[in-house]
Formats: structure tokens, sequence, C-alpha cells
């Protein structure tokens, strides 16, 4: 998905096995990351950033949802561990991660796998993507969001 692109309305389940759908938002911005995976150093400090800065973030009218290939059951320990305040979609078949064009080839070492790019995607009321972030400093994902 690209600027300008309206997201769809079904996003997928979250952490309690709920919908999450575009229209629950009406009216807000949503800030919608992926991340790679729950509990490890770089997603545990982008969540623990966006928790730190959630109340700056829903001042400037964003509600946030994570998106990661963990299960339901994985991301319920994330929140409880971290004590995050918002939705994690588990997108355990990477149909929303294929639909926004971050699930891609990685390499580490020099052995190429399939893997999530870690990239946050800042969506308007009305649901059309406005900006997306590449290059996401993971200790200031809030920050980062926030700057215009």
């Amino acid at each position: 998905m690209n600027i300008g692109d309206r997201i769809p309305e079904v996003l997928g389940t979250d952490q309690e096995g709920k919908e999450v759908r575009t229209s629950d938002y009406k009216g807000r911005k949503i800030a919608l990351y992926f991340y790679p995976k729950d509990n490890t150093s770089g997603c545990t400090a982008e969540a623990c950033s966006l928790r730190d800065g959630y109340s700056e973030l829903q001042q400037a009218g964003y509600e946030v949802i994570g998106v990661s290939k963990d299960s339901a059951e994985s991301h319920k320990g994330f929140i409880a561990k971290h004590s995050l305040p918002f939705r994690l979609i588990a997108d355990t078949d990477t149909k929303l991660q294929q639909l926004f064009g971050v699930w891609a080839e990685k390499s580490l070492y020099g052995h190429k796998y399939m893997g999530t790019l870690r990239q946050t995607f800042l969506i308007d009321e009305n649901g059309v993507i406005e900006r997306i972030l590449t290059k996401v400093d993971t200790s200031k994902s809030a920050a980062q969001i926030l700057s215009r």
C-alpha cells in the first residue's frame, strides 16, 4: 500500500480474537505499525516507546495498532509484560503484511529468509494513508510519529 491508498475495512483479529475494523476508529487517525516479533529487543523498545508516548499520540488524534506474525496468545503475554495500552493484530498468515508490502525477503549473515519489515503507516481520519515511516528508530517511535 502507498500514500493516498485507503486501507481495508477489516484489518485482522487482535489479541482477544476480536475483529479489528477501520470503522472502529472513524474520526481518529491510526498509527499502524508492523514489527517482526514480540519480546525481542528492538520490538520491545518500539512498543515501549509507543506506550510511553501514548497519551501524546492520543492527544494528536492517533490510535496505535501493532501488527506481527505472532499469535494472539503471544500478543497477550507481550501486552501484559510491558503494560501496552493498544491492540496488537495477530497476522499469523501474513496476509495484512503482504497487503502493506512489509512481508519481504530479508538477509542475516548471508542467510535469506522471509520476514517483516519494520514500518509504520500513518492513516488519516478517513482511512487513507498519509505518511509511511520506513526508517523507524525503535526507541523514538512515538516522537517520529508526532514529528511533521
